[in-house]
C-alpha cells in the first residue's frame, strides 16, 4: 500500500473525499497516514469476498487518522473512507 501511495497509484472514492473535507484533512494527511500507519484490521466482504484494511497513522500535524482502503482488481489502491480518531 505504501508503494501505491509513493507511486501515485491510488484513487479516492467520492465518500472518502467528502469525509476528508468534513474533517479538514488534506490529501497529504491521507498519504502520510498510510505511509506511517499500521494495519489495525483486515475485513472481508461477505458478498464479494474482497479484503479491505483499516489503517491508523499520524499526520505531520500530529493528527491521528484512520483510512479504510482496498486493492482493486486493476492494482490501484482504493481509499474508501477516512476520518479523524
Amino acid at each position: 500500500m505504501r508503494e501505491k501511495i509513493t507511486s501515485l497509484q491510488y484513487v479516492m472514492t467520492l465518500h472518502a473525499e467528502e469525509e476528508m473535507n468534513d474533517d479538514n484533512l488534506t490529501i497529504y494527511d491521507i498519504e502520510e497516514t498510510i505511509l506511517t500507519g499500521k494495519i489495525l484490521e483486515r475485513q472481508k466482504d461477505k458478498v464479494t469476498t474482497e479484503s479491505k484494511y483499516r489503517i491508523r497513522g499520524i499526520t505531520e500535524d500530529m493528527i491521528e487518522v484512520e483510512v479504510v482502503a482496498k486493492l482493486s482488481l486493476t492494482g490501484k489502491l482504493v481509499i474508501i473512507t477516512v476520518y479523524r480518531v
